[in-house]
């Protein structure tokens, strides 16, 4: 089932007297339970094209649908409802508020929605056990690691069981080894609640945890690689990258 998709999206700025296209007709759709990452150089359009997505901001033309409804016919306070509960979002910089517990991060968008959160506290529990981070959800982000304050952002972007998560260099400010953790949670939270997620990185090991590479080039898709529930294996992204002069 296509949870979601675009249609000839294209979104252009205007830079003085000359118009920029960060994205030029693009068509692109996502399965329920897939996991995506989209790669491409700086400038490529991947950025732009998430923050389309996610409803963060407006096409030039073009249509984003989710689950079949399209974001163009929403007003500006549907749009942030739409946001709130039906996607999730991970950042490269967590994203936390530095006086609340790892709990309280993760049930802040319950918070946001003046829903009381000892109501969902079963919830919490079950997000910071998947994350790891049950002995830790009453510590301050400042008593946390790069590694798990990203895993109290990743178990905050589910805790309102979002139609899809998009995650915005997840590990970019990460070391190799937390980074790799994170993955792999990423990759375990797809499998196990059956979680879609599309993920823009321009690293290609953080790439192959994926079910399919999306390669953007100058604001088109240019190609596509696909290796199904063990990821795409990073050789052949770097190939391609290299084919691509990406």
């Amino acid at each position: 089932m296509t949870v979601l998709e675009t249609r000839a999206l294209t979104k252009t700025y205007q830079m003085g007297e000359v118009a920029v296209t960060a994205l030029d007709c693009v068509d692109f759709c996502v399965q329920r339970g897939e996991f995506v990452a989209i790669m491409g150089p700086s400038g490529s359009g991947k950025s732009t094209l998430l923050h389309l997505l996610g409803g963060l901001d407006y096409p030039t033309s073009g249509e984003v649908y989710l689950n079949g409804q399209p974001l163009s016919g929403l007003s500006d306070d549907e749009i942030t409802e739409l946001r709130r509960h039906k996607v999730g979002f991970i950042f490269q910089f967590y994203n936390l508020l530095p006086t609340l517990s790892a709990a309280e991060n993760v049930g802040l968008p319950l918070i946001i929605d003046n829903q009381p959160v000892a109501r969902h506290r079963s919830l919490l529990e079950d997000l910071l056990k998947l994350v790891g981070l049950v002995e830790r959800s009453e510590h301050r982000p400042d008593q946390l690691s790069g590694g798990q304050q990203q895993r109290v952002a990743i178990a905050r972007a589910f805790v309102n069981q979002p139609e899809i998560v998009l995650a915005d260099e997840p590990t970019g400010n990460l070391d190799s080894r937390s980074g790799s953790a994170v993955l792999e949670l990423l990759r375990k939270t797809c499998r196990e609640r059956c979680a879609t997620i599309v993920m823009v990185t321009h690293d290609p090991r953080a790439a192959s945890y994926a079910d399919r590479v999306v390669f953007l080039k100058d604001g088109r898709i240019v190609h596509e690689l696909a290796n199904g529930v063990e990821g795409v294996p990073v050789q052949r992204i770097a190939d391609v990258m290299t084919q691509l002069e990406l």
